[in-house]
């Protein structure tokens, strides 16, 4: 019985496998983008002496969120 049951549900488990994944990759994307703009940005104010303060931290939050969003670990939905 369980088999059979399987059987029917199979078609709404592999659509909500694709919905995760692509949620997965979309969210991988804008997380990598964002940590582009924060070194780009944190770059930027650098270039001042007054603005270090706030461009290094910068820097290193978007290098942080640029790291995690481009290693291959999958955090959910086995």
């Amino acid at each position: 019985m369980e088999s059979f049951l399987n059987v029917l549900l199979w078609p709404f488990k592999a659509i909500l496998q694709l919905v995760f994944f692509i949620i997965s990759l979309v969210g991988r994307f804008v997380a990598a983008v964002i940590g582009l703009l924060l070194i780009l940005v944190g770059v930027i104010v650098s270039l001042t002496i007054v603005g270090a303060i706030v461009g290094i931290p910068l820097i290193i939050v978007g290098i942080t969120l640029l790291v995690a969003s481009l290693s291959g670990r999958r955090h959910c939905c086995n």
